[in-house]
């Protein structure tokens, strides 16, 4: 039975007895429930592992050395789901101690399948959303790396921070202007549209676009701004018609 398919208080139980489990086998040394719940076919249940481990290393601070070392166990299991929870159980304990886990999204990076490289993507948004600095600082390593995926995941691994500080991540944006690859490319003018909609953005947007060299490139992202003005337009500050306007008054 999935998680959801148990009403509220089931799957509140459910989630308090993952927590209690995964504790006792900490204490223990023990890694079989950790690893049952971190390899279950639910994303549920394993979101619930996951999220369950980063409250314990907040909770517990005497635990943190085993939490970790668990977590390093993991990260090398045959299994890919229970990688991929590790990766996304250290994105928990990221967003305050980022560089203690650092070494996890390094290496998920490179994972040969797909569900860790996104676990990295997704706990790269939600780190560096709380805790930008190490988050980022991280991330400008990669920025040129010869692997394209990994220029394009970092891409989008930043994207969330800069949906309300953009000025944060357009400096490392920009470094990517001049990227041939086509998946790149089209990321970097996706990630410009998605941080432009909102309230104060378009205008931080437009003035660093203003200093990019690559004419071609800001072409096609102000284009993208102004689309995703339309299909965001129940959540963006400004009208399409506004971010049109605005466009063609400030852009140089």
């Amino acid at each position: 039975m999935g998680f959801y398919d148990l009403n509220k208080q089931e799957r509140a139980n459910l989630v308090c007895r993952i927590k209690e489990e995964i504790l006792r086998d900490l204490i223990h040394s023990g890694m079989d429930e950790i690893i049952h719940y971190c390899s279950d076919e639910d994303t549920y249940i394993r979101k619930s592992a996951y999220l369950s481990i980063g409250k314990l290393y907040i909770e517990k601070v005497e635990l943190r050395p085993a939490i970790i070392a668990c977590l390093k166990q993991l990260a090398e299991h045959d299994n890919f789901k229970v990688r991929q929870t590790a990766i996304n159980a250290a994105g928990e304990i990221g967003k305050q101690d980022f560089e203690i886990v650092e070494s996890f999204f390094s290496n998920g990076l490179f994972d040969h399948h797909h569900s860790p490289r996104n676990a990295v993507i997704g706990s790269v948004k939600k780190m560096g959303e709380v805790n930008p600095e190490p988050v980022l600082n991280w991330a400008k390593k990669y920025l040129h790396h010869e692997n394209k995926e990994i220029r394009r995941e970092i891409c989008h691994g930043i994207e969330l921070r800069g949906r309300t500080h953009p000025e944060d991540i357009l400096p490392l944006l920009k470094e990517l202007q001049y990227d041939t690859t086509a998946r790149v490319r089209n990321t970097l003018v996706h990630v410009i549209g998605q941080i432009a909609y909102k309230k104060g953005c378009l205008q931080t947007v437009i003035t660093h676009l203003n200093t990019w060299e690559n004419k071609a490139l800001v072409t096609d992202a102000l284009e993208e701004i102004i689309d995703v003005h339309h299909r965001y337009r129940n959540f963006s500050a400004l009208t399409q018609d506004q971010a049109r306007q605005y466009i063609e008054e400030h852009c140089q």
